[in-house]
């Protein structure tokens, strides 16, 4: 299936909220060479990262990532992709065969400014019902994540420029989701990107796994 090499460049808004879990309840989530970032006592930070990119981008695709937990590894900090969707068949090829993430495909469904849903076939996995944000800001962030290709733990850089703003908004994790066993909860801080640019790197083989 064609999709483009790496870097990926793209284009479009997204939301991303923010979430205290136990690191018991997500440990079986995370390789054990990993090791997990406790920023209070017994909790690691979460994540839930929609997004669509459009005109411009290398493919036009709408994505939900979750990320149970910040992780370390020999000194190396970034997420731990536990979940990733798409819809778009090249990305979820792309995906797995460069970045070794576990993209699925799933139906998208946005009213910009109000809310996103996302299914695979009959299952609701998510949505998050979101407003419009007032204060608003330009900012440029670099973050790295964390991959698997069959015993090769892999990192990659992601880079991006967008408007941010600070928003209220309310996720529902239906009972049938994959990813309900890590009761993410409601976040405590919720992130709208406007105008966003984002590359993501090819990846490095940073170790190996017990598989």
């Amino acid at each position: 299936m064609p999709y483009p090499q790496a870097p990926w460049t793209l284009q479009g808004y997204a939301i991303q909220t923010l979430h205290l879990v136990n690191v018991d309840q997500v440990r079986p989530l995370i390789p054990l060479e990993l090791e997990i970032i406790s920023v209070w006592p017994g909790k690691t930070l979460a994540s839930v990262y929609l997004s669509h990119y459009g005109s411009g981008s290398v493919l036009e695709y709408s994505e939900l990532i979750v990320v149970p937990a910040l992780v370390n590894y020999q000194r190396k900090i970034g997420g731990w992709v536990s979940h990733i969707y798409v819809d778009n068949a090249d990305s979820v090829a792309g995906g797995r065969e460069i970045w070794g993430l576990p993209k699925e495909l799933a139906k998208f469904t946005w009213q910009q400014g109000k809310y996103v849903t996302v299914h695979q076939e009959n299952r609701k996995l998510c949505s998050l019902n979101y407003n419009q944000q007032s204060l608003a800001w330009r900012q440029w962030l670099s973050a790295s994540a964390f991959g698997a290709k069959g015993a090769d733990l892999l990192i990659f850089p992601a880079e991006f420029e967008s408007v941010l703003g600070l928003i209220s908004s309310k996720l529902e994790i239906p009972g049938e989701s994959p990813f309900f066993g890590i009761s993410l909860g409601q976040p405590w801080l919720t992130v709208r990107c406007e105008q966003m640019s984002l590359r993501i790197d090819a990846p490095k083989v940073v170790g190996q796994m017990a598989i």
